[in-house]
């Protein structure tokens, strides 16, 4: 199996530290906006964001006159991360001190607890928390001035959306319009699968942003030093190819596919008993519900957790044990389904290994989460995606090509998030000043000049990365099949104009600017040789000291994901691959015909003649295609 990415961290230590507060680096930033009213915290998972919303929660609860704070989480399993937890002896003024009574993340129906959530809103109780799900019931018999005192804690707040029909964003926008509540929602990650934006602009715009980035919480940690994201690719069952991948010996997470999914066997109990007889023999199930498999190799006894059964009482034995493991010994493999995602802890976990297409950038970078808690068993992090391999014969071959470049542009995203971030300048003549550290200068770079453009850059460029690579066009178009130019200037401006409508045509230019150059430079690799450093992007070194932004735009900068997955799979399969995208290739613009057409002189004096229509090479065909496509608007034209 060939990694698309591999990133290599600097184990500094500094994400973990604390300062005379008892606070991590990203809980200090956190805490430094705690008087905002409306405050959207993201951070990695496993970066200290629960214990970050106690500090700002206690802070409003003793400084600010704000008389409750409720805490909602998506799931009744997360609800273990805000329970008593003792800040003072850390150095802070107060403790993290909820009652029992009201933390209503424990078994039992959603009518005793919302009369609990009532009854919790005319006490002086302090802390409540509860799930999503019951903040929503309870909020429904509730007038939403009852919240004008409180504290809103949305945790994963990737589960509200704009849509109308999204419970959770009705009731956001109803809070902000009709109380004067505070609001802090705290996210891992702030994509959407299904492309819906999480807030409206004019919602979005009244939070402050906190933001601390990937590199910065794994470049610090004191254990992990290397993150693999990679694809292992497979044909008929997928149970019958998980023994090429599943290692036993390191502590896995295996997320089986969806039902719905053409992964599926549409048998999600039989899929988990085939697992559990391709690692050996089930020796015994313990009384906390702790499967134990005899390996066959060695007769090693593996303990593995089966979150698939949906047996209400089999299920919570298990949810509860691995609630309190505390030793790398207690766990061997998980293997779930909808569960051990979002909020889940076990740290010791070194391999998240996923059957099947995630068409949810969430639930990627929430599932890579898993393996990238710091612990001393680790120096390594893998994430692996099983996918079903195209086949000729198979009747669904364009849905599994579709799937398989979409979750080729999913770790693409991932190793723009997880790439140290860059700050970029423009380059004026007579400047002969030396890049500083983390910074780049280029020749004809806007810098941003309007405070709404700087603002995206810093708190949403992977969002509306994430926008772009999610685009059907752009899809189609990552592997090679547009002009570098086209993508960079043609496409990615328009993503940016639906994404952000109320951006002028000058503001649409500098944060396209910024997107490219940030996309090529964290795709490509910087060199040293003497006193000189070079940039190795797409095939073409370049020194640093000579980057332009009319350079930079003549390269793809997702390209190299799917030259690494060309070599990943059989030349059977990347022809159905081309094959497959040549079916839906991407009409013509009159954007794209221009570029071309300036590129053919070129290609005329290299060749010594015009773009021929039935060239092997793409780019060729498409310049032909491109005149073809002038010569008609020109006769349009002329006929009026």
């Amino acid at each position: 199996m060939t990694n698309i990415i591999d990133v290599t961290y600097g184990q500094t230590g500094e994400s973990k530290k604390t300062n005379n507060f008892g606070m991590r680096d990203m809980q200090a930033k956190a805490y430094e906006a705690r008087n905002e009213q409306y405050l959207l915290l993201k951070a990695p998972p496993a970066s200290g964001k629960s214990r970050a919303l106690m500090f700002i929660a206690l802070d409003k609860l003793y400084h600010q006159n704000i008389a409750k704070v409720i805490v909602a989480v998506p799931e009744r399993s997360i609800g273990g991360s805000f329970e008593k937890t003792d800040l003072k002896s850390n150095g802070f003024f107060a403790s993290w001190e909820p009652n029992p009574l009201y933390n209503l993340c424990t078994p039992g129906g959603e009518k005793s607890k919302v009369e609990a959530f009532k009854k919790f809103m005319s006490s002086d109780e302090k802390i409540l928390i509860c799930t999503h799900a019951t903040l929503r019931f309870a909020f429904k018999e509730l007038d939403d001035a009852k919240f004008d005192n409180c504290v809103l804690a949305i945790d994963e707040f990737h589960h509200v959306s704009a849509d109308g029909e999204n419970q959770l964003g009705e009731l956001i926008r109803s809070v902000m319009q009709n109380s004067k509540a505070h609001i802090v929602a705290m996210t891992g990650s702030y994509f959407r699968g299904d492309s819906v934006p999480v807030l409206m602009p004019e919602d979005e715009s009244q939070f402050s942003k906190v933001t601390y980035n990937y590199y910065e919480q794994l470049n610090g940690y004191e254990y992990l030093k290397s993150l693999g994201i990679g694809y292992h690719f497979y044909q008929g069952r997928y149970t019958s190819a998980i023994h090429e991948i599943l290692d036993t010996n390191k502590k896995t997470i295996l997320h089986i596919p969806n039902v719905n999914s053409g992964e599926s066997t549409k048998d999600k109990h039989k899929e988990v008993d085939t697992i559990l007889d391709t690692i050996g023999t089930v020796e015994q199930i313990t009384e906390e519900g702790i499967i134990i498999v005899k390996r066959k190799d060695d007769g090693k006894l593996l303990k593995v957790a089966d979150l698939v059964n949906d047996e209400p009482k089999a299920r919570e034995k298990v949810v509860t044990y691995l609630r309190n493991i505390k030793n790398v010994d207690d766990m061997d493999l998980i293997i779930a389904l909808g569960m051990a995602k979002e909020g889940f802890d076990w740290p010791y976990c070194e391999h998240a290994l996923t059957v099947g297409y995630r068409s949810s950038l969430t639930e990627i970078i929430q599932i890579i989460g898993r393996a990238t808690r710091d612990s001393n068993n680790k120096a390594h992090a893998q994430f692996t995606n099983l996918i079903a391999q195209p086949d000729a014969q198979d009747s669904e071959v364009k849905l599994s090509v579709n799937n398989m470049l979409k979750a080729i542009t999913a770790s693409l995203l991932m190793e723009q998030v997880l790439a140290p971030n860059f700050k970029f300048k423009p380059r004026f003549d007579g400047d002969d000043e030396p890049n500083q550290k983390g910074e780049l200068k280029i020749r004809g770079f806007k810098k941003p000049t309007s405070k709404r453009v700087e603002d995206i850059i810093e708190s949403d460029l992977n969002d509306l990365k994430a926008a772009i690579l999610q685009d059907e066009v752009m899809i189609k178009a990552i592997p090679g099949n547009l002009d570098a130019e086209v993508i960079n200037r043609v496409l990615i401006p328009k993503i940016i104009k639906v994404k952000y409508p109320d951006l002028n045509d000058n503001e649409v230019e500098e944060l396209r600017q910024h997107v490219v150059v940030d996309s090529v430079v964290k795709n490509g690799h910087i060199i040293e040789s003497g006193d000189k450093k070079f940039i190795k992007m797409a095939d073409k070194f370049v020194n640093i000291d000579e980057l332009n932004i009319d350079l930079i735009d003549q390269i793809n900068p997702f390209q190299r994901a799917f030259e690494i997955l060309s070599k990943s799979v059989t030349t059977h399969v990347l022809k159905l691959i081309q094959e497959s995208i040549e079916a839906t290739r991407i009409e013509m613009t009159p954007e794209e015909a221009v570029i071309l057409y300036k590129k053919i002189p070129v290609f005329k004096s290299e060749h010594g003649r015009m773009p021929d229509l039935n060239s092997r090479d793409f780019t060729e065909k498409r310049m032909a295609e491109a005149l073809i496509y002038l010569n008609k608007l020109r006769r349009e034209k002329v006929n009026g």
